[in-house]
């Protein structure tokens, strides 16, 4: 088991009244982020920078968001408990792990073998009940979905993941490629003019990218 000091915990605390600050009003986001431990997720040598809101390498040429990002995009969810979730890049395993917090049941894809098989591992040491998958973000996981979050940048919205997401489901993707606008999308009907489609500013995140990265 690993550790959660007093100290991290103040961290934290600290780390969810800035994000009360910055807009985040869902209190399940926020009571989440506040139990979710976001120093297990990273490099040990990164653990002074745990609760900042920035950026941070894991490894692989992929990052974990910022606090503020992870928050805003969960929010953006209206995600209610027992939801199922599809996932587009598990990366550290941070945003997998606030879902399943948050009482969703989450199922989870990450490209990169190795990101895939340590976060499997860490999800799973630490009692988060998500089912991890090896595989291209851009097909999305056989099955039908009430929400599905996308956690790096997208040049388009892939047809596929449209098409695993439930009419009345909601997905959360930042669309753009130098820099990305997150959009928030309702699908109302089968076709694109049925889509209800949201903007919420501008975001940059490390792009998504096809197949399978089996190195």
């Amino acid at each position: 088991m690993r550790q959660d000091t007093y100290k991290h915990k103040g961290l934290r605390q600290q780390m969810v009244e800035k994000l009360r600050q910055k807009g985040i009003s869902d209190e399940a986001v926020l009571q989440a982020m506040a139990a979710v431990p976001r120093h297990w997720f990273l490099d040990g040598a990164l653990d002074a920078y745990a609760y900042e809101d920035r950026a941070l390498k894991i490894g692989c040429e992929q990052t974990i968001s910022h606090p503020s990002t992870v928050a805003m995009q969960s929010q953006l969810l209206a995600l209610k408990r027992g939801m199922k979730v599809l996932e587009i890049g598990t990366g550290s395993g941070y945003q997998t792990a606030v879902l399943c917090t948050m009482g969703a049941k989450v199922f989870t894809i990450e490209r990169q073998k190795g990101l895939y098989e340590q976060t499997r591992k860490l999800l799973a040491d630490e009692g988060y009940k998500a089912r991890c998958f090896l595989g291209d973000g851009y097909q999305g996981l056989s099955g039908s979905y009430d929400r599905i979050i996308v956690t790096c940048g997208a040049p388009e919205i892939p047809s596929a993941l449209m098409a695993q997401l439930k009419t009345g489901g909601i997905m959360v993707i930042p669309l753009g490629e130098e820099e990305q606008e997150m959009l928030r999308i309702t699908k109302e009907g089968e076709s694109r003019d049925e889509w209800k489609i949201e903007k919420f500013g501008t975001y940059s995140f490390v792009p998504m990218l096809d197949g399978r990265n089996m190195g």
